[in-house]
């Protein structure tokens, strides 16, 4: 890979040298418009990360690479997700196997330049279904994905006003429940994981909230 050419594997990844090498990288892996896409991702999650206080760098880069393998038909994935050999749903990997771009693009990314930091690697791994327990930087990628300026989708101009608004699992909240009813609307299938994970932030809401009225009650 002439990345790593130019870079280096033991190269500071949040470094300038190592953010445009990859630029170079992606514009051979992809085409124009994903190109594209990647580039308004890694500057929504950098904007993002400065609003919330998470590391502008990290979100940045991992917004940069999120969509590293998404160049792959669905043969493709299949077959990166064997030579990667990752255990992934075997319904997700019969049925959806574009879901598994991010894992994939995780795990090779590990393996070709081991100086990336295992939370860019992560948020890499959850940008495309999200999981439950999801970090800030995680958060703040899948957020940026959705809503990056390319994103043209009905009530999105919604979510973006409530960016720096609202707190960030909030935001997330918000985003996840977008995509989720946009799959819905579109008779599309649906993430095995993701009754789970809005389960899980819904209930984290409410407790929220609670706590929210509990302190107003008792000031």
């Amino acid at each position: 890979m002439s990345g790593e050419d130019e870079a280096g594997c033991c190269a500071d990844a949040l470094s300038d040298a190592f953010l445009e090498a990859r630029e170079r990288d992606l514009r051979e892996r992809l085409g124009r418009r994903r190109y594209e896409h990647t580039l308004g991702v890694a500057g929504t999650a950098a904007r993002l990360a400065r609003a919330y206080g998470v590391d502008e760098r990290k979100a940045r880069l991992a917004g940069l690479l999120h969509d590293w393998d998404k160049g792959y038909d669905d043969a493709g994935i299949r077959a990166r997700v064997e030579e990667l050999g990752l255990a992934v749903d075997p319904y997700v990997f019969e049925e959806m196997p574009w879901l598994l771009h991010g894992p994939t693009a995780a795990a090779a990314l590990a393996r070709a330049f081991p100086c990336l930091p295992r939370d860019v690697v992560q948020a890499i791994a959850r940008h495309t279904a999200g999981a439950v327990g999801m970090t800030d930087l995680d958060m703040v990628v899948y957020v940026a994905d959705a809503l990056e300026p390319g994103r043209d989708y009905a009530g999105l101009d919604e979510i973006r006003a409530l960016a720096g608004q609202v707190p960030l699992e909030e935001l997330y909240l918000a985003t996840f429940r977008h995509v989720f009813l946009n799959l819905v609307e579109r008779r599309k299938r649906i993430h095995p994981q993701s009754i789970e994970i809005w389960n899980y932030y819904l209930a984290r809401s409410h407790d929220a909230a609670d706590e929210r009225k509990g302190r107003k009650g008792t000031a």
